[in-house]
């Protein structure tokens, strides 16, 4: 079949498969999805993705320590076409050493600040690093509390930065399927425990960002075994204690996209558009797909929160 007739297939079929939920406030409108491949070993395993604020820049990060950054091509809809690829960076540790993959290397969630600071959360030896240029040692940061559920490959997995600064991480797994998520804050070198969002069982966060309209929203995953992922973002209200105004916008099908880790939220011009990125797994059977969503609000004439 021809390429464009997979990518309107694909396009019908998630119209078909994309219930909002009725409480929302908000519906996500698909935009597009591109498959992107690249012919070097270190390409893919995408964990996190930034994008900048006009939308025409990006930092991909996979989960072997490898940052990708570049310029994305979109059509006159705005619909990605091409990812351009400028430079690439196999981050270090504060030693200058290359990280390898695995417990020490194993990246997951990508933030980018106002000067350009670039923001890591690893998880196996579970920390933050901090990266002033890609190509150079990592700022050595304060490692961040052991919160019960954290192991092995349940470590620091979303990350996301405040307007002022402050850096949000949080776990993959909690206590117990009862037991709501710790929101980390690190902020004047110090960690503490921010707030919590509610645990729904199944679900466990993967990437987060604070959109341009102020609200936290945060992706997760649930993974059926040989069905693939299916994925779902909620927006809320990131403040202390307790997350307020939780609202889930887009829950998907198992198989409708690959394994979607990575998002970052941003202002097209017309409305909050959410980017996000799959890890393949370095796998031939799944592949990198960059999935886009906008965000749509039930009512435009109700007062903002």
């Amino acid at each position: 079949m021809p390429d464009h007739r997979h990518r309107a297939l694909g396009a019908i079929l998630t119209t078909l498969l994309f219930t909002a939920p009725a409480d929302a406030g908000a519906v996500l409108d698909y935009v597009g999805t591109y498959v992107w491949s690249r012919p070097e070993a270190s390409f893919g395993g995408f964990s996190g993705i930034e994008i900048s604020p006009d939308g025409s820049e990006f930092h991909v990060l996979s989960d072997r320590a490898h940052l990708y950054w570049g310029r994305v091509q979109r059509d006159p809809r705005g619909i990605v076409r091409d990812m351009m690829v400028a430079g690439r960076a196999h981050l270090q540790d504060s030693k200058g050493q290359p990280l390898p993959p695995g417990y020490i290397g194993d990246s997951e969630g990508l933030a980018i600040g106002d000067h350009n600071d670039i923001w890591v959360s690893f998880e196996g030896f579970d920390r933050i690093a901090r990266y002033d240029d890609p190509d150079r040692p990592a700022i050595t940061l304060p490692p961040p509390p052991e919160l019960p559920g954290m192991g092995k490959n349940a470590g620091l997995e979303a990350l996301a930065i405040r307007a002022d600064g402050t850096v949000m991480a949080i776990p993959e797994e909690s206590d117990n399927d009862a037991t709501p998520f710790t929101v980390l804050s690190y902020a004047d070198r110090e960690w503490s425990e921010y707030s919590t969002i509610r645990r729904d069982p199944r679900w466990l966060p993967v990437g987060a960002d604070f959109g341009p309209d102020g609200w936290f929203y945060l992706l997760e995953r649930d993974f059926h075994g040989i069905l693939g992922f299916s994925s779902r973002v909620r927006r809320m209200h990131l403040t202390p204690g307790q997350a307020q105004d939780d609202q889930i916008l887009l829950e998907t099908k198992p198989l409708q996209y690959d394994n979607l880790e990575g998002l970052s939220v941003w202002d097209d011009g017309v409305g909050t558009r959410l980017t996000m990125v799959s890890d393949d797994n370095f796998l031939f059977v799944q592949r990198t797909e960059i999935v886009e969503y906008r965000l749509r609000e039930d009512d435009p004439d109700a007062p903002a929160n």
